[in-house]
């Protein structure tokens, strides 16, 4: 067999798994606002599929998770086709990556003084406001960028929308997109208000905000204090707002529309890196979360002059934030058990403030991480944070090892119920044996049938359904 036919099989062997992985979390982050990885390491997903997809385009469909945007519509409610798709933007992380795109810019353009809008890159869901003869008619979610979700009961209770525009010389329809986003001070009470009725609290502002806005009760959603953040405005004429993408920006916070204050016009590369950079120092001053910022070239001929290559604009690009990252000391390792009996290792740590927030948690993935990485009680970690997802340990500083430290022994039975664990041999993952005997997972079931993938019953937090369950002797 050839190096070529070996690697072309690894490829073919690789491809549909990743593929598979790709959907799986992007569904758990636009459908049901629950991820379970960092934002990094699902863009490192999705470039290891476009990496393979460059080799290989014949493998390219309309179906292919990099062709899409975003996730299915929830259940109850309406779905609403997009008249122009909602596309997501090229992400970069590296300086290198900007210096790129603007090489590609001022060569098409013929000029090293292109003037970019530059602005943040707010960590909330995108949604869509068509007006229809200065009356907002619909707000949709992003969905899969093609389809998308009626929430315009919803949207009419949020704060930055207004119900009317003004003006005689307007296109009779307009479409404004942005962002919904929950304050930080907001979300710090909504969890305070969570944790004193005994629910579960929302991981990020993001999931709170996601959730409020995708349910069929305004009420809920008005109750979230959420925000929207607009970020550019649509219409076959834009005359009457302006020629660039910073003038209408203007026009819609003379509109009422919520805008944020850290928006600049930048010329070239060294502009935008010196943007990038001061958005940098100040983001945790910032009200809202971001996890990154925009540029985007300002002038509209200039814009319509790059054009789009498959999903994404030429003109603009989106320069995240590395994961926040600080050191923590390594208290303890507990397990946590799952409904399906799954054996999660957790990190007990000293209270470190990162992202915005104390952490004193965070997750280890599983077993095999923690030999991988050589994590033992009492090391001095690092912690990372990214998209103020659930943070992660990344690894100990080994200069500050206590040298009589003891590595991590991997146990054999289940932390809840003592039962055997086992593993399957394409698994990473230990589960417990212990089945109905094991209350952990009986208590897990109940919590998911509850919740809200289920029958999203309200008043069932976890102090509540803790006590039911101790108490019937629940065990299916």
């Amino acid at each position: 067999m050839t190096i070529e036919l070996h690697t072309q099989l690894i490829d073919e062997e690789r491809y549909p798994i990743l593929c598979q992985s790709l959907r799986l979390h992007a569904s758990l982050y636009y459908v049901f606002d629950d991820p379970i990885i960092l934002d990094s390491e699902y863009d490192d997903l999705f470039r290891a599929v476009q990496a393979l997809e460059a080799i290989h385009p014949d493998w390219v469909t309309p179906e292919s998770p990099t062709q899409k945007v975003g996730g299915k519509i929830r259940d109850g409610l309406k779905s609403v086709t997009h008249e122009r798709p909602m596309l997501s933007l090229p992400t970069k992380t590296k300086s290198t990556d900007a210096h790129a795109f603007h090489e590609s810019v001022k060569k098409e353009l013929g000029t090293d003084a292109v003037a970019y809008t530059a602005e943040l890159k707010y960590d909330g869901l995108a949604i869509s406001l068509k007006y229809e003869h200065n009356t907002l008619v619909r707000a949709a979610t992003r969905g899969d960028g093609t389809t998308g979700e009626d929430v315009t009961l919803n949207a009419l209770v949020i704060a930055g929308v207004p119900r009317t525009l003004t003006g005689n010389d307007l296109p009779e329809d307009i479409e404004v997109r942005g962002e919904v986003v929950m304050l930080r001070s907001d979300f710090q009470a909504l969890n305070a208000a969570q944790q004193e009725a005994g629910k579960k609290a929302f991981v990020n502002p993001r999931n709170a905000a996601a959730g409020a806005l995708r349910v069929l009760d305004p009420k809920i959603t008005e109750a979230r204090k959420l925000v929207f953040l607009g970020y550019t405005v649509l219409a076959d004429d834009l005359e009457s707002m302006g020629s660039t993408h910073s003038e209408t920006m203007v026009w819609m916070k003379q509109q009422g529309f919520s805008t944020g204050e850290e928006r600049r016009v930048v010329t070239g590369e060294k502009g935008m890196l010196e943007y990038y950079d001061h958005i940098a120092t100040i983001r945790a001053t910032l009200p809202y979360e971001i996890d990154g910022v925009v540029y985007k070239v300002d002038n509209f001929e200039d814009q319509e002059k790059l054009g789009f290559i498959s999903r994404e604009p030429r003109w603009a690009i989106a320069h995240k934030f590395p994961p926040e990252r600080v050191l923590s000391k390594l208290l303890a390792i507990d397990i946590q058990v799952g409904r399906s009996g799954v054996q999660t290792p957790v990190a007990r740590l000293e209270p470190t403030f990162v992202g915005g927030v104390f952490v004193s948690n965070a997750t280890l993935h599983n077993f095999d991480g923690i030999k991988t990485k050589d994590v033992r009680v009492g090391d001095y970690v690092y912690i990372e944070r990214s998209g103020d997802v659930i943070p992660a340990v990344v690894g100990p500083e080994l200069s500050k090892r206590d040298p009589n430290s003891l590595a991590f022994s991997v146990p054999s039975a289940c932390s809840c119920c003592g039962s055997a664990l086992s593993q399957e041999d394409d698994e990473v993952a230990m589960f417990c044996t212990g089945g109905s005997i094991c209350s952990a997972q009986s208590l897990g079931r109940l919590e998911h049938f509850v919740g809200r993938r289920m029958m999203e019953l309200d008043g069932w937090g976890d102090k509540v359904l803790s006590a039911l369950h101790d108490q019937l002797g629940i065990t299916q």
